[in-house]
């Protein structure tokens, strides 16, 4: 499986890595991506995805079924 959040899409960012000699190499930022067991209360059902902390944060907020909803997608999508 890919280094992808399953909701929000986040992938990976690449970069520089400048030193004080104005050196510049490449430099990958990966998502930071928490596999995590969450409760879907609508379905009933407990579901393993690859989300990201911010989502994580946004599902706190709003629960599972609307956070999917705002990302255009189903439980069957992530599951």
């Amino acid at each position: 499986m890919s280094r992808r959040c399953q909701i929000s899409n986040k992938g990976r960012l690449t970069g520089n890595n400048v030193s004080k000699a104005n050196n510049k190499r490449k430099k990958v930022f990966n998502a930071n991506l928490q596999n995590k067991r969450l409760f879907d209360s609508e379905s009933g059902k407990w579901v393993k995805v690859k989300v990201s902390s911010r989502i994580l944060r946004t599902i706190d907020k709003k629960g599972l079924s609307a956070t999917l909803k705002d990302n255009g997608l189903t439980l069957a999508d992530i599951s």
